[in-house]
């Protein structure tokens, strides 16, 4: 009988954190579960590639704001394809900069529907069967407004620092049972078109950034090295594991000192 791949979920598989993670949990002989709100052609090409390397991988679009979409997902998942042993949540809710009066509830309530209770459904359907194995990872990436809130991040610093509450709240209560739930906390600008080219700085913004910083200058996070990150992580022996981590490029300041 074929042994079976371990399974790791990405929720959030975009061209940048999400993906490269998927890539690397792959690489090291994972089945990886890709799922992203949008742009079908483009994880259908991350499946590829990781095919294409040996790898093994399918794919979800996937829109987390609905009701009942993450609950299938997992209840799918651990049907069709296998125990999923490690799952990251790497939905971003990040709006751009916009001041008080500009954002309006809907916006602000998308952020905690997307943050923070996207997650606890997550949590609510997959720790059950985590508990039931005695085992399991979530990842949870989240961003320096877990930990700061700056003016126009109304919405995000709001979301961001209850993901970080529920993931102190969920260590709490299922690392006694053997489930290891890490926050990883991204405090400086990664290498990814989705998220500051899309969102914050548009096409133009973003090549220029690029060429200042990028490009073998290494003062943007690369999602490939960020992802070894996540896999050493996933790794790590429970009697030394990491519950929160932050990471920066070298020339960028820490949350901390601004």
């Amino acid at each position: 009988m074929e042994q079976r791949k371990p399974v790791c979920l990405v929720i959030g598989a975009g061209s940048g954190i999400g993906g490269h993670v998927g890539k690397r949990f792959a690489a090291a002989g994972y089945h990886t579960v890709l799922c992203r709100r949008s742009d079908e052609e483009g994880l259908a090409r991350l499946v590829a590639e990781i095919e294409e390397n040996g790898g093994s991988a399918s794919r979800q679009i996937l829109n987390a704001a609905q009701d009942n979409t993450i609950e299938d997902l997992v209840a799918q998942t651990e049907r069709d394809i296998g125990p999923i042993d490690v799952a990251v949540f790497n939905l971003g809710a990040q709006i751009g900069d916009r001041p008080l009066e500009e954002t309006p509830y809907k916006t602000f309530e998308l952020g905690w529907r997307l943050a923070v209770f996207a997650l606890f459904r997550l949590g609510s359907a997959l720790t059950p069967h985590m508990v039931d194995r005695g085992h399991g990872t979530i990842l949870v990436t989240s961003a320096t407004a877990a930990v700061r809130g700056n003016a126009g991040q109304h919405s995000h610093a709001g979301a961001m620092g209850g993901r970080r509450m529920l993931c102190q709240s969920l260590n709490a209560e299922f690392a006694p049972k053997g489930i290891h739930i890490a926050h990883i906390l991204v405090d400086g600008p990664v290498e990814s078109p989705d998220t500051l080219g899309k969102l914050l700085l548009g096409d133009d913004g973003y090549r220029k950034l690029l060429e200042e910083k990028g490009q073998g200058k290494d003062e943007l996070i690369i999602p490939s090295e960020l992802a070894d990150t996540y896999f050493h992580i996933a790794q790590q022996h429970r009697s030394a594991w990491t519950h929160e981590i932050d990471l920066r490029p070298f020339t960028v300041l820490p949350w901390w000192n601004h």
